[in-house]
Formats: structure tokens, sequence, C-alpha cells
């Protein structure tokens, strides 16, 4: 899978958008930590920032940029951090599951028991994940230490996702995990 977007010369595979979804970020009350790990740990799966953005917890605003990301942008990732609580300002799973045409519970699912190792309060995210057009969306917490633990869990089944969804072919030893035993 190569596309035409650059990065250091070469072609990126997997082109990502990061939303950051915080009022207070937006307001440059406080630095944007959760959207700085989303783009360090993307570089594992070959992934590049395309687009960045940090807006305000507005749930029509979330709807446009999520919209504008994957119909002008074209990006093939589109990670969200923050508003996923019980919040009365946590909007981003209304607004995902406004506009996204199909869901992807396995990514929910797989958040969720991972951070409930670490924590009970796990339970308590409402993170949605879902496709829009070629796009793939995934909402992440907003705090760097869930970015990481959300994210890491999901990551290795994040590039097979998209090319399924891009209509790519994939060869059934790609169905398996790679480190272990042949059965």
């Amino acid at each position: 899978m190569s596309f035409s977007t650059q990065r250091d010369g070469l072609p990126m595979k997997i082109k990502t958008a990061v939303l950051t979804i915080s009022t207070r970020a937006s307001r440059g009350k406080r630095r944007d930590t959760s959207g700085d790990a989303i783009k360090e740990i993307i570089k594992r799966i070959d992934g590049g920032v395309v687009d960045y953005r940090i807006i305000p917890d507005d749930q029509k605003q979330i709807q446009w940029e999520l919209k504008r990301m994957a119909e002008v942008v074209k990006a093939d990732l589109i990670l969200t951090t923050g508003g996923t609580g019980l919040s009365p300002t946590d909007v981003t799973p209304e607004a995902t599951l406004s506009i996204i045409e199909r869901r992807v519970p396995g990514f929910e699912e797989a958040m969720r028991m991972t951070g409930f190792k670490n924590t009970p309060h796990a339970l308590l995210s409402r993170a949605v994940a879902g496709t829009l057009e070629k796009s793939l969306i995934i909402n992440l917490p907003g705090s760097p230490k869930g970015v990481r633990e959300n994210l890491e869990a999901i990551l290795p089944a994040i590039p097979h996702g998209i090319k399924i969804l891009k209509g790519t072919q994939v060869a059934d030893s790609e169905h398996r995990f790679k480190n272990r035993d042949a059965r």
C-alpha cells in the first residue's frame, strides 16, 4: 500500500489525522501531550500525520472536523483524543457516532479490556471506532497514559483494517499473530 503523500522524501503507508478535543488546549491553557503521544506511537506502523487540529468540546465542530479529515484530507486513519468520559462536555462519541457509516466494536472492546487491567475506571470510557468513506476513525482517551495504553493495544490490527477498508487484497498469513507458532 503506497500513497503519493511523502514524509522525509519517502511515501507514507498510513496517512493519519489527529484531532485533539479539549476546550482548555484549544485556548492555549494546556499543552496537548495526548496528541504528541499519538504522533509518536503511529510511527511504529509507518503512520505519518497529514493533518492535526486542536478544537474545543463542541459536537458540531467535532463532526465537521471528522468529515473534513475523511472527505477532504482523505486520511486513512483519524485518531481523536479527549471527550470520551462521562463529563457533560464529553461529546466525542456522540459526534463520531453521528457521522460514521459502520462501527468497528472490536477496537472499542480491546481498548476497554486493556484499560481495565490497570484501572476499573476504564469501564467508564465511551470511546467508539468506525468508518467513514475510506477512513478508520478511533476515539482515544484524553490523557497521554490512556492514549498509550489504548493505542498500543490495537496498533497491530490498524494496518490490516485499513488495507481491508481500502479494498486491498490481503494474504491469509496476515490474519494470524506473527509471533505465535503455527498450529
